[in-house]
């Protein structure tokens, strides 16, 4: 039996790579798993952050559950809006996320909307929630990426550097197959696969890496909002490259302009203003 995955440089091979655990006639889809283990894993560590930072942890409960609901909503919508030529064909499919399509970006517009909300009728201060949720969303958004591993989606271009993934081509949507993605087809044992950027595995580790570096500096923060303003900066900037390398990329209305790219290049420009203009105003302070 020919392997579901392939890391050929590593040395790794991946059998029986199910998406999901069937339950009788339901499949239950480790997409949706994972992305609710990020939530839960994400949601203790902000309540951990709370009590460190020696905040009252129990409004993160009121934001989480909002929060979530608010998430899963803004990033199906953001999802399908992007998407509308699909589904204004398949209106069912709208309420379908078993298989994926949740937009991080959109996600992250609802939760913080939710967050708002929330603070304002808790008279609890927004920034400083916005700081402690900052690294429940990178864990969460670390986790999340290998939901798409298991779905065999958001995978770059054809490469041959030394993380190249062969995924199997039976196992790929057709839309998402390139050109050159088909010129570069890769044989094994009678089997055809696609050779590409593992993108899933870079933004997880570069979430990895911001993580542990934002948790590290919460205690040292110059002002509120600083470590969320970090977070969208080291987000926005590395989603900008990894979504360069995408296949499967969603686009402004009516231009081939990805959407991703074009709202993690505008983020990283106004939080990095924004970063600069507060640090200057500190120091013009002190001095």
């Amino acid at each position: 039996m020919s392997p579901d995955i392939i890391f050929p440089h590593l040395g790794i091979k991946i059998e029986n790579l199910s998406k999901g655990i069937q339950i009788g006639d339901f499949t239950l889809a480790f997409y949706g798993i994972i992305i609710a283990l990020g939530m839960v894993l994400g949601f203790l560590l902000a309540f951990h952050q709370a009590k460190r930072t020696n905040q009252e942890p129990d409004i993160y409960l009121d934001v989480a559950i909002w929060g979530i609901i608010c998430a899963i909503l803004g990033a199906r919508i953001y999802y399908v809006l992007f998407s509308w030529d699909y589904y204004s064909a398949h209106p069912l499919e709208i309420i379908n996320i078993r298989g994926g399509g949740l937009a991080i970006y959109g996600g992250l517009i609802g939760g913080i909307l939710a967050a708002f909300v929330v603070t304002k009728i808790k008279k609890y201060p927004f920034l400083l929630v916005l700081d402690t949720a900052a690294t429940s969303l990178l864990l969460g958004q670390t986790l999340g990426r290998w939901g798409n591993f298991f779905n065999r989606e958001a995978f770059g271009g054809y490469t041959n550097n030394p993380f190249a993934m062969q995924i199997k081509l039976s196992d790929v949507s057709l839309e998402n197959l390139t050109g050159d993605l088909d010129k570069h087809l890769v044989n094994v044992n009678g089997v055809n696969y696609i050779q590409v950027h593992p993108t899933f595995l870079y933004e997880s580790v570069w979430n990895l890496i911001l993580l542990i570096l934002l948790y590290l500096y919460t205690p040292k923060k110059k002002f509120e909002g600083e470590i969320f303003t970090l977070y969208v900066m080291g987000y926005s900037f590395a989603r900008f490259w990894i979504e360069s390398l995408r296949v499967d990329q969603l686009m402004l209305f009516g231009t081939s302009i990805p959407v991703s790219m074009f709202l993690s290049g505008l983020l990283f420009i106004l939080s990095t203003t924004y970063f600069i203009y507060k640090r200057v105003h500190i120091t013009r302070k002190k001095n």
